[in-house]
């Protein structure tokens, strides 16, 4: 009798589940005000005349006499830059879905975009050139105007998608948040370079290094896009301009897609208004843009509470903020509002290797197939896809996403898996209020 109690009391010690509290979950997108989209605070009346002016510049959409094509994503600025509000990332649905057949074109909407996925634009990894394999790396248009009743005559085919998949030659990539955009061009290179030197010995432990990109001109370093490769936000709109909506400019004046049947305007198709009335009248389109990102707020964090401030000092102690700088400080700048400023981004702005999992085997500027730029994490907490290809809504899949081999980031991770679970929430729940 005394054997058999005591093989019933070990039956239960070793096989029944032991209880170690809730496991750590995402909190989700957080609710209630966008805390973003408007105008950095204290721009003189001036400033926010052009502020206003390139908002509604950022939000038009344009079709084919305006410029758009002959290839393009969508058919606006603000169409990729709407989640939580105008300047911010994807949105819950996906607008790409409906311009694939507006005004009757007669797009094929690729097997990578969904109706509640991201906004995405594609890449190839490499080309045949003369029958030798190169590297390619550029954007390759979803869409054409084929169709359009704004573009009779035109008649160019989509790429082959699925061709290019079947050869594991297609990346993605989604649309970068321009919070606070106007604070991180103004972000002095001393700076950031004094930044990449501390805590040496601390990185050096954890695997950590980092580098920046720098133009290839002038030599200073560069920190929009996902590899920071644009020197400034003129750059980026200009190139956005032309690679996402097709329209030429003056920093990018020739047509992607050079196909006469499908020309219908003089180029660049957005230029200088010499018969402008006022000064924002004479400014092209991505002159607007510039000074809307320039001069738009980064944005504003939830509240601290006990689990949030546990979830920072966290963050800190596993060494998330090693490559996730909270803040750094802006340079004077002729814009006061923008002026010596402390740009709370999360990020400081250099290249990382981030492992095979994560590489997408691009290179841009001097950032290779293996780098990213380390993602600014203000306004996380609104953010609904995660990574360079938005492959997930889930913040907890971001995370792991960032250990594999290679990876700067593996050791950090390893500290974050360890954790107890009331830790871990605590920092997602910080990561979520941002």
């Amino acid at each position: 009798m005394r054997k058999l109690s005591i093989m019933l009391i070990l039956v239960v010690f070793f096989c029944a589940p032991v209880w170690a509290g809730p496991v750590a979950v995402d909190p989700g997108v957080r609710g209630g005000v966008a805390g973003a989209g408007g105008a950095i605070p204290n721009l003189t009346p001036s400033e926010k005349a052009f502020f206003d002016a390139g908002q509604e510049s950022f939000e038009e959409v344009e079709g084919v006499s305006q410029g758009l094509g002959p290839r393009f994503n969508l058919d606006s600025c603000g169409g990729c830059h709407a989640q939580p509000a105008v300047g911010g990332t994807s949105p819950d649905g996906n607008p790409q879905i409906e311009v694939a057949t507006k005004n009757g074109a007669k797009n094929r909407i690729p097997f990578f975009i969904k109706i509640d996925g991201p906004v995405r634009e594609a890449r190839f990894k490499f080309k045949m050139v003369d029958g030798k394999l190169e590297r390619d790396g550029g954007v390759h248009n979803l869409f054409t105007i084929t169709g359009r009743k704004d573009a009779p005559g035109c008649n160019i085919l989509q790429p082959d998608f699925d061709a290019e998949a079947r050869k594991h030659n297609l990346i993605f990539r989604i649309p970068t948040p321009v919070f606070g955009a106007g604070l991180i061009e103004n972000i002095p290179d001393a700076t950031i370079l004094a930044n990449k030197n501390s805590q040496k010995s601390l990185k050096m432990l954890l695997g950590i290094s980092g580098r920046e990109n720098r133009s290839g001109n002038d030599g200073t370093i560069t920190r929009f896009g996902w590899k920071a490769q644009n020197k400034s936000l003129l750059m980026f709109s200009g190139e956005a301009y032309n690679v996402e909506q097709g329209v030429s400019n003056e920093l990018f004046p020739q047509e992607r897609d050079e196909t006469a049947s499908c020309l219908f305007n003089a180029l660049p198709e957005d230029r200088t208004n010499f018969d402008g009335q006022t000064p924002i009248e004479a400014l092209s389109d991505i002159e607007l843009f510039s000074f809307f990102m320039r001069m738009l707020a980064p944005p504003t964090p939830a509240y601290d509470n006990a689990s949030t401030i546990n979830g920072k000092r966290i963050f800190n102690q596993i060494g998330c903020s090693l490559c996730h700088t909270p803040t750094l400080t802006t340079g004077t700048t002729n814009i006061g509002a923008l002026s010596n400023k402390l740009a709370n981004l999360f990020s400081d702005l250099l290249l990382h290797a981030m492992g095979v999992d994560l590489a997408d085997d691009i290179v841009q500027g001097g950032a290779g197939p293996f780098e990213f730029r380390t993602a600014p994490l203000w306004g996380l907490g609104q953010r609904i896809f995660f990574l360079h290809d938005g492959r997930t809504s889930n913040l907890i899949e971001a995370i792991q996403a960032h250990k594999s081999t290679g990876s700067e980031a593996s050791k950090v991770i390893t500290h974050f898996n360890n954790l107890a679970e009331a830790d871990k929430q605590d920092l997602l729940n910080f990561l979520r209020s941002l």
